[in-house]
């Protein structure tokens, strides 16, 4: 995809527009380390979390610095006093068991710093309707600051066919 011109680091760009540098970032579902990796490029003090141990040894290889970690998000307990942002990229959120849906959420909530905001960006037709996941949002606790229906900007419309989802605690 880069060779291609794709943008691979909107969504860290999208994030270290909302902090000031050296912000305490959580990447939720972080994978291979693609967004996190540019946050802390960026300045940022970043923990990766992820299931599959495979993808973390690949952020950790390319991408050292960060804190990455395996780890199920249902079952998320780092210590600390909190992060100033979460974000979950990658269509993180419809990849979820329903049934931990709202577990993860509301661990995501218990992690936030005071003034903290999470991120989570996916994609229509997964699984996840968009007004189910800002429901379970609620039940866990957040409220939605703003909604968007791309990383770079553009206004939800209720056909569209990506959220972005600029969640804070109610």
């Amino acid at each position: 995809m880069a060779r291609q011109g794709a943008d691979l680091a909107g969504e860290a760009r999208f994030v270290d527009a909302m902090v000031p540098r050296a912000a305490r970032i959580l990447d939720a579902g972080s994978g291979s380390g693609r967004v996190g990796g540019a946050l802390a490029a960026a300045g940022h003090a970043v923990t990766g979390v992820d299931l599959d141990p495979e993808l973390v040894a690949a952020a950790r290889a390319d991408h050292p610095g960060p804190d990455w970690r395996v780890g199920d998000l249902a079952e998320l307990d780092l210590p600390g006093t909190g992060f100033d942002v979460i974000v979950s990229a990658g269509n993180v959120m419809a990849f979820l068991a329903p049934a931990t849906r709202v577990p993860v959420l509301r661990n995501l909530r218990r992690h936030l710093a005071a003034g903290g905001r999470v991120v989570a960006g996916f994609g229509a037709g997964r699984g996840y309707p968009f007004d189910a996941f800002l429901a379970d949002a609620a039940s866990a606790g957040l409220r939605s600051d703003l909604l968007l229906s791309t990383w770079d900007l553009r206004p939800f419309t209720p056909d569209a066919d990506f959220l972005v989802a600029v969640l804070a605690l109610a």
